[in-house]
């Protein structure tokens, strides 16, 4: 059977199964929002997953649902990331699905901003998705090396490609994980590695929560009103479906946003 039809016979059952059975996923930023529902999401299509994140009592309440691993993690420091999937490596095994979602989004005027908020978007956003991809790759390959679907998704933001004022920073960190994405892909690609953008428009979560700037959550608040967020689960289905597809086949960008965000 040629790779051509092996690959439609792939698309056929995967449309009536999209199962993943035995995979080992790894979901950094998993107490909220999109990472607490893609964790959700992939152990429900059977999945074992691991939940990175800051704040383990988060991560245990979500790791509760489904027997998941819950392991206190700060992307941004590089040695802890790289014991964390350590950790998961020998408690379930080697990783061949990873969702780099951890992030935090801070706005302000440019010329008004914090040097030490810029800090933390450069060193969660960008550092963190860096250093998340290099401690995956070992497993990754691996996987791809024995036959078998292996993704890095890389979580970024429609903010990578359009204009908002009093978030350039922020914006600027997804524009770096977007292209990040694309050269990984070409990097990793040859060797069976799918790597991965979704890029969701306005969706329900905490992120900027904890924005400091006067009248910055009220503007998200207000802007939230006008463009009604889709659901932290929305995004959750689309990495659930990108990973499911037979490891032939790469949605290698997918933008998620609510229909009247156009």
């Amino acid at each position: 059977m040629t790779q051509e039809a092996q690959t439609q016979e792939a698309l056929a059952q995967n449309e009536n199964t999209a199962t993943l059975d035995g995979r080992i996923a790894v979901v950094t930023g998993a107490g909220t929002g999109i990472g607490a529902a893609t964790a959700r999401t992939l152990a429900a299509r059977g999945a074992h997953v691991a939940l990175l994140g800051r704040r383990i009592d988060k991560l245990t309440a979500v790791a509760d649902e489904f027997d998941g691993l819950a392991l206190a993690t700060d992307v941004s420091d590089a040695r802890a990331v790289a014991a964390a999937f350590e950790e998961v490596t020998r408690r379930i095994g080697a990783p061949d699905l990873v969702v780099a979602n951890a992030g935090a989004m801070l706005a302000a005027p440019f010329d008004d901003a914090e040097r030490e908020e810029w800090r933390r978007m450069l060193d969660v956003n960008v550092m963190g998705v860096l250093d998340t991809a290099r401690a995956a790759i070992p497993g990754l390959r691996a996987a791809a090396a024995d036959g078998r679907s292996a993704d890095l998704v890389l979580i970024s933001s429609i903010g990578a490609h359009i204009v908002l004022p009093t978030y350039a920073v922020y914006t600027a960190t997804k524009a770096a994980v977007s292209h990040l994405t694309r050269t990984l892909r070409a990097e990793l690609g040859p060797n069976g590695i799918r790597v991965r953008a979704i890029e969701p428009g306005m969706t329900e979560s905490d992120l900027g929560h904890d924005m400091t700037y006067p009248g910055s959550k009220e503007f998200l608040a207000g802007f939230a009103v006008q463009n009604p967020p889709i659901p932290a689960a929305a995004i959750a289905e689309a990495v659930a479906w990108s990973v499911s597809l037979p490891a032939a086949v790469n949605a290698a960008s997918i933008e998620v946003l609510p229909t009247a965000q156009g």
